[in-house]
């Protein structure tokens, strides 16, 4: 009922495109009914599903592609407002929000092991990602800044994903 809920918000949102060969569909919840019951649960990404409704990726991270999110908090999201020195997901330009979140997702399911045991990880936006552990803690860097991976390993039928807590600017 929450997803029927929350997906007949997300109407009109079109996915971009991106063409391969299907995988072999998991059951149980997607990349995006993951993102919103933890997001109902505790209210962790209201922005980022925004975000995704914005910039046209529902039906991407809905669908039975395999991929590896790194997903941005809430938190995350405020200090990226801060920041650009907007009021929310509304202020930033459609183009750049999805330049933004492609660079946070990596085509194929990688959990955490895989993660760290790569020197880089490439992703949708075709730039790389860099995993490390600091005084025993995951991270993740993208170009301009490092994201802390607070909870790894969010098992999703499509994938998997990664909470950070910083918004991955490419």
């Amino acid at each position: 009922m929450r997803r029927r809920i929350a997906l007949s918000i997300l109407t009109g949102a079109m996915a971009i495109g991106l063409v391969a060969a299907p995988a072999a569909a998991k059951s149980g919840a997607t990349i995006v009914d993951t993102a919103i019951a933890v997001n109902g649960a505790n209210g962790e990404f209201t922005y980022l599903i925004q975000a995704v409704v914005k910039a046209g990726l529902v039906e991407t991270l809905d669908g039975t592609r395999q991929f590896t999110v790194f997903a941005p908090t809430d938190a995350a999201f405020e200090d990226l407002f801060d920041t650009l020195g907007v009021d929310g997901i509304a202020d930033i330009p459609t183009s750049t929000l999805k330049a933004v979140l492609l660079y946070h997702v990596a085509p194929g399911e990688r959990f955490s092991g895989d993660v760290l045991d790569a020197t880089r990880v490439r992703t949708m936006s075709k730039s790389f990602l860099f995993p490390s552990v600091k005084g025993g803690s995951p991270y993740i860097s993208g170009a301009q800044n490092t994201a802390e991976i607070v909870q790894p390993d969010v098992n999703a039928s499509n994938g998997v994903i990664h909470v950070i807590d910083a918004v991955l600017l490419p």
